[in-house]
C-alpha cells in the first residue's frame, strides 16, 4: 500500500508521517518512510535547489519539473521496489502537491500537469491519501514559531497558499475514495489517533 501525507504549510504531515510510520512498524508492518522533494541521493540535490530562498526568481515550468525529476527517481528507486517486495510505504507529499502548488496556485494547466505526472510515475496512484487541512495563516504562523526550514515556497504570499488549500480540497473531492480530510489544526496526539483509525482500517479491508 502506497499511503502519502498532503497539506499546506505549517499542517503537521511530516510529523504525522513518521508518527504512522512509526505505528505501523509496531504492528509488524515493514514500513518505507520518505519524501518529496527528496528521497533518493538525486533528489536530496533537487530538493535544496528548489527549497533555496535564493532561488526565487525561479519560472514556475522549470519548478514543475525539477519536482518532477525528484519524482520519477523516487518512484523508480524506492517506491516501486518497495511495493513489489510488499512494504508500505509512507511518502510525505506526492503528485498531488504539484497539482495544488503549481497547478491550482501557480495557475499552470491542470491537464498539462496530469500529463507530466503520469510520466514519471508510470500511472502510480496512492492507495490511500490522508490530506491535513489548515487555514494557510495558522499553518504559516506554525512554520515561523517551529524554527525549522523556511523555504522559497513558504515565503510565497497569503493569496497564493489560499489558492492552495482550495485546489488541495477541490483534488479530495473528486476523489472521495482515495482521499480522507483529517483536521490538522488540532493537538498531536488527536490527529494521530484519527490517522491510525483511518490506516488501520484499510489495512483491514475496511471503507
Amino acid at each position: 500500500m502506497l499511503i502519502t501525507f498532503e497539506g499546506p504549510e505549517g499542517s503537521g504531515k511530516t510529523t504525522q508521517a513518521r508518527l504512522l510510520a512509526e505505528h505501523l512498524r509496531g504492528l509488524g508492518y515493514e514500513v518505507i518512510l520518505t519524501r518529496e522533494p527528496g528521497g533518493t541521493p538525486v533528489g536530496d540535490q533537487i530538493r535544496q535547489i528548489l527549497h533555496d530562498p535564493a532561488n526565487a526568481g525561479m519560472y514556475a515550468w522549470t519548478e514543475v519539473f525539477l519536482y518532477t525529476a525528484s519524482r520519477a527517481q523516487l518512484v523508480a528507486e524506492v517506491i516501486r521496489p518497495a511495493l513489489a517486495a510488499g512494504k508500505l510505504v509512507v511518502c510525505d507529499r506526492f503528485y498531488d502537491s504539484t497539482l495544488a502548488y503549481q497547478g491550482y496556485g501557480r495557475g499552470l494547466d491542470l491537464e498539462v500537469l496530469w500529463q507530466i505526472t503520469r510520466i514519471a510515475t508510470g500511472g502510480l496512484v496512492p492507495d490511500l491519501t490522508l490530506y491535513l487541512d489548515i487555514q494557510p495563516d495558522e499553518g504559516l504562523t506554525r512554520r515561523l514559531l517551529g524554527g525549522g526550514e523556511w523555504n522559497r515556497l513558504d515565503q510565497e504570499t497569503l493569496a497564493f497558499h489560499r489558492r492552495v488549500r482550495a485546489g488541495y480540497l477541490e483534488l479530495a473531492g473528486m476523489e472521495p475514495e482515495r482521499w480522507v480530510v483529517i483536521d490538522g489544526a488540532r493537538p498531536i496526539p488527536e490527529v494521530r489517533r484519527e490517522i491510525q483509525a483511518v490506516v488501520e482500517s484499510r489495512l483491514d479491508g475496511g471503507d
